[in-house]
């Protein structure tokens, strides 16, 4: 089995231009392929994980990655799969963003010898002259056609400005700047992103001739990848300062059971002959299978050693109530008012709960709990000086804990 056979037995694979010469390319070690991300934090999350292990899985199959930083882009909004228009940033926050990016692929894709790169669009976006865009890229463009674009049909009920309606202009600007400076000749991205990249697509052709060796396809990687990046706590991130190695694991130890097994086929290295024996597999042994895959992503992220102390860990605490390795909450002297700390407070500022109205919830449907003791009064305090040296455990739902200890 080829590398895109095996894309599309993982199911990554949704739809794509010029299938068989892509499957040439990939199969032969022959593309030099890229995938954008836009720097709007300065950490990875899961969402984008699904890109990552592709680009791993391409570069072991010989083919060579570019992973295209958007700090050009990111100056402007994205309506791709929005309802609203992004935030600008700074170039500075942008530029700081871009680097920690840089720090956590290293992690996933082997830059050394050239057998990868790392490039950002702001090194030829920014310097664009306006008028040669006009002329040398938007001729290219037609306006019916761009609107008749997913991205912007959602937009213009609520407005879509012509700042944004440019973003097609430049992703497509990106794949032709890519193709000319580093011979890129494959772009992959989501479902949602499939005019965008089609819009690169022609433009080479267009501006190059109909035979171009430039090819798109586009992944699943939006619809079944980026929904898995968020929780009623915020994002996943795969910096472990603001995602311990124990939250990411058990993050995935607590997918539903309808997708543990899709989520393994998409995004873990494990062998298919192995997946599909998993198919069969029901009631208890999909906590199993859970288990393997949230012990997998871990390893991937942050390490076999770090994966191992989760496991422990998440055991632990399902046997014992107790678990070395649970992230912990510090209270301060800043946290406290009279020496104590309400459940609401404690909740919020522990990252249990993203508000207090969600800790109130919390309780009243007698979801929270402190030492495997039940809370049901809002208003419930503790003093400071009677938390034990120990710690105390704060759990809300079935699975989601913080130890608290007093600094």
């Amino acid at each position: 089995m080829g590398i895109y056979e095996e894309l599309q037995a993982r199911g990554l694979i949704a739809q794509v231009t010029d299938e068989a010469l892509i499957r040439d390319l990939v199969n032969n070690g022959k593309a030099t392929f890229y995938i954008g991300f836009d720097p709007t934090a300065d950490s990875l999350h899961v969402g984008h994980f699904m890109a990552l292990c592709l680009m791993k899985r391409l570069q072991m199959a010989g083919n060579k990655p570019i992973a295209l930083i958007g700090g050009g882009t990111a100056m402007i909004g994205d309506p791709s799969g929005r309802s609203d228009m992004r935030q600008m940033m700074t170039k500075e926050t942008i530029e700081h963003n871009c680097e920690c990016f840089k720090q956590q692929m290293s992690k996933f894709i082997d830059f050394s010898e050239g057998k990868a790169l790392m490039v950002n669009n702001a090194d030829w976006l920014l310097d664009l002259n306006y008028v040669d865009i006009l002329r040398e890229v938007g001729a290219h463009f037609s306006v019916n056609r761009m609107l008749s674009a997913e991205c912007y049909k959602q937009r213009m009920e609520k407005g879509l400005s012509f700042l944004e309606f440019n973003y097609m202009i430049m992703q497509s600007y990106d794949f032709y700047a890519l193709f000319q400076k580093y011979g890129c000749n494959l772009q992959f991205g989501g479902d949602d992103q499939w005019s965008n990249m089609l819009g690169g697509t022609e433009l080479i052709r267009r501006k190059l001739g109909k035979d171009a060796s430039a090819m798109t396809i586009t992944l699943l990687l939006n619809s079944e990848g980026k929904k898995m990046g968020k929780t009623q706590s915020g994002a996943v991130w795969l910096d472990p300062n603001k995602t311990s190695p124990f939250e990411f694991y058990q993050y995935w130890r607590n997918v539903a059971d309808a997708d543990v097994l899709k989520c393994i086929r998409m995004l873990t290295f494990l062998p298919l002959e192995e997946i599909d024996k998993m198919d069969a597999w029901e009631g208890s042994e999909l906590n199993k299978a859970k288990e393997i895959l949230a012990f997998e992503l871990t390893k991937l992220v942050h390490g076999e050693e770090e994966a191992a102390k989760a496991q422990a860990s998440a055991k632990a605490l399902f046997s014992s109530g107790a678990a070395e390795n649970m992230p912990t909450f510090e209270v301060t002297e800043e946290d406290l008012v009279d020496g104590q700390i309400d459940i609401l407070t404690l909740l919020q500022k522990s990252g249990l709960v993203p508000s207090k109205s969600e800790a109130r919830r919390a309780v009243e449907q007698g979801g929270v709990a402190v030492d495997g003791e039940k809370v049901t009064d809002i208003r419930k305090n503790f003093v400071a000086i009677e938390i034990p040296e120990e710690g105390i455990v704060l759990r809300r739902g079935k699975k989601n804990f913080r130890k608290v200890v007093v600094k």
